[in-house]
């Protein structure tokens, strides 16, 4: 349980990133990640806390703790890449591809996408191909 709890509280940093490159997190990215963690990410396992929470609801709790304190999206989408190369068994083809459905989701769900999400995206795809 807690590798995968661990893996959830990455992508919550992992789609902070993905949000926040841009200096600027909008409503629109914020709904747009909930809809996807409650319709695909809680389907994914059976994995709960202690309270019965299912596990990919971390995802949400920690993009809103990195919100409310900002840290450099760089600084996050490295800690998710560290953790990532640290732990490769987690990251199946199934994952990879809802990381990949997720970030792209993210980036389009207000307006165009900028330079900036255009280049974290380029170096996710690197990292989960």
């Amino acid at each position: 349980m807690e590798s995968v709890k661990k893996l959830y509280e990455n992508l919550g940093k992992l789609f902070y990133a993905i949000a926040a490159v841009d200096d600027e997190i909008h409503k629109e990215e914020i709904d747009t990640l909930k809809k996807i963690v409650q319709r695909d990410w809680v389907r994914v396992d059976d994995f709960h806390d202690e309270f019965g929470t299912d596990a990919a609801y971390f995802i949400e709790i920690i993009f809103d703790w990195m919100d409310e304190n900002k840290p450099p999206a760089y600084q996050a989408f490295y800690e998710f890449k560290d953790f990532k190369e640290d732990n490769e068994g987690l990251f199946t083809t199934r994952i990879n591809k809802l990381i990949w459905k997720t970030a792209l989701s993210i980036s389009e769900s207000f307006e165009e996408r900028n330079p900036e999400e255009q280049t974290m995206l380029s170096k996710l795809r690197e990292l989960i191909q």
